[in-house]
């Protein structure tokens, strides 16, 4: 039975190394271990979950469900002890391994993350950043227990439970092909903007429910053709349709500069809120080096990019 008091820490690196590897000849190189030392351990391992936890298979060792259910928390574990003997270290971002996790958007990620990406493998070459989507309502407990170091977007419920930065504010504009008979002007009036297919682009991220939420206050009923859950696709459907999408200002950009000459872009025919756009952390890792160093990157970056466009 597995108890704190039988649990040896080295035993639950195994358990993650065969995860990984599959083999426990491959295991052992990675942790500096004799095969037989490796099989020990894992027979240990069985031992306290009372489960085989890996099955040898011509393709390798395979998990059991068991072994697949554990390696969360296991991972999660050895990596809240990683943090915990760094956090008096200080933080050499040249010559740390450190894995970074965040939570952003299909927004951000188009946005934001290869020029992060750019600006880690300058500075800070052997780190890793770890993307994750979490569903808004589980951003705080993340981010309490250390499973994330970020989270940036419209996230308007962390800021009362959160350390936050404000990165810019978010306007929106209406997307659409280039074509003959649209307007010469940069706005839509509001009879031709409703006389437009639309797309509903219903991502999680709660400043797009604020937009139709602002719509439906202001009693705008766009004609919706099509509802599509993020925005990777968008622009391949707006460039082969007469479909239009409402979407921020920054995407729009983007999608502008991806493909030339093929968009247009107009000012809304209503005046809706500009949304907050914000980087969260939690005040238990406020003072941690790593976390601080790279929670300047980021907002030294999106604060630039805020005043650029």
């Amino acid at each position: 039975m597995a108890t704190f008091n039988n649990m040896d820490l080295n035993l639950l690196r195994v358990f993650q190394a065969i995860a990984d590897e599959r083999s426990l000849t491959l295991a052992g190189n990675r942790l500096h271990l004799s095969q037989p030392a490796v099989s020990y351990a894992l027979g240990r391992l069985r031992q306290i979950f009372d489960d085989p936890l890996f099955i040898r298979t011509k393709e390798g060792m395979q998990p059991t469900p068991a072994a697949v259910e554990l390696s969360k928390p296991i991972n999660r574990a050895l990596q809240a002890v990683q943090d915990a003997l760094r956090y008096t270290e200080r933080f050499d971002p040249a010559a740390s391994t450190r894995v970074f996790r965040a939570s952003m958007t299909d927004v951000a990620e188009m946005m934001f993350l290869p020029q992060l990406c750019e600006l880690l493998t300058a500075q800070a070459p052997h780190t890793r950043l770890q993307v994750e989507q979490v569903p808004p309502a589980h951003l705080e407990e993340a981010l309490r227990t250390g499973q994330l170091d970020f989270a940036f977007g419209n996230l308007p419920a962390l800021k009362a439970v959160t350390c936050h930065e404000l990165l810019f504010r978010e306007t929106y504009v209406c997307m659409m092909r280039r074509r003959e008979g649209l307007p010469a002007r940069d706005h839509l009036e509001l009879d031709e903007f409703l006389a437009l297919s639309h797309v509903l682009v219903e991502s999680a991220e709660s400043s797009h429910h604020q937009v139709e939420n602002s719509f439906r206050t202001l009693g705008v009923q766009r004609k919706i053709n099509l509802s599509i859950p993020h925005f990777t696709v968008l622009p391949r459907i707006l460039g082969k349709s007469d479909l239009v999408a409402t979407v921020p200002a920054r995407i729009a950009k983007l999608f502008h500069s991806e493909h030339p000459d093929v968009f247009l872009s107009y000012e809304l025919p209503v005046k809706l809120p500009t949304v907050d756009i914000t980087l969260h952390w939690h005040q238990a890792f406020d003072a941690d080096a790593g976390n601080g160093w790279l929670r300047q990157i980021v907002i030294d970056m999106l604060q630039s990019y805020g005043r650029s466009s």
